[in-house]
């Protein structure tokens, strides 16, 4: 029992020493801690600034693109292109700016204005975020392949098929690069492109024809 009380006020005595071994190193520091605290404080205030900023960012930009939707939506593509735009430059990195530079490129494409579709699109889609990223190389693609121009079509349309996580829509996107691949005069590249679906995505509704472009290529589907 002695032992045990003994050994108890040694470890309360050797707690009491490190806290004034702490204190008094504190205050010999003074000016540094007072330093370190305010910058770890002012560090704080700014990530805490930049997060209630995002948030309204975000809020508003949302709010933007519902308003670009309404003019998509009744075919007022002027109107909407304007709006997207707006959003995609001055909200970049919201999703809401992400969506807005997808729409705004769907609205050149159906105003017939492939290039600045193409504008639009080569920039981002090579760093957009992976949810943004398949839609953005497809549309790229369409773009290259209404101005005629199928080897940079084909080659968005595979980096389209590499961003896919869903099976058909990779199936989709490898048939689009085949067939640019064909209109090229890559026949090496388009076989692969067909070969891929047939073997590893058999069960996606464009795999009969993928088969029906491999026959005609000379190529038996394994």
């Amino acid at each position: 029992m002695t032992t045990s009380v003994r050994a108890g006020d040694a470890a309360a005595a050797n707690r009491e020493d490190r806290a004034e071994a702490l204190l008094g190193w504190v205050g010999r520091h003074r000016n540094g801690v007072t330093w370190t605290v305010a910058i770890v404080l002012l560090g704080i205030a700014l990530l805490a600034w930049r997060q209630i900023t995002n948030r309204q960012g975000e809020r508003v930009a949302s709010q933007q693109l519902n308003s670009a939707r309404l003019a998509l939506d009744s075919k007022n593509y002027p109107l909407a292109a304007s709006e997207l735009a707006r959003i995609s430059a001055n909200y970049s990195g919201t999703r809401s700016a992400n969506e807005a530079t997808i729409l705004l490129a769907q609205t050149r494409l159906a105003q017939g204005q492939s290039q600045q579709a193409i504008e639009v699109l080569k920039d981002y889609a090579s760093g957009a975020p992976s949810a943004y990223e398949a839609q953005a190389y497809g549309l790229l693609g369409a773009a290259y392949e209404n101005i005629g121009h199928p080897k940079e079509a084909a080659d968005a349309y595979q980096q389209a098929a590499s961003a896919a996580e869903m099976p058909f829509l990779k199936g989709q996107f490898l048939s689009d690069a085949g067939r640019t691949l064909l209109a090229s005069g890559d026949t090496a590249r388009a076989k692969a492109a067909y070969q891929e679906i047939v073997t590893k995505l058999d069960s996606t509704s464009v795999a009969f024809e993928a088969k029906e472009r491999l026959g005609e290529l000379g190529v038996t589907a394994k």
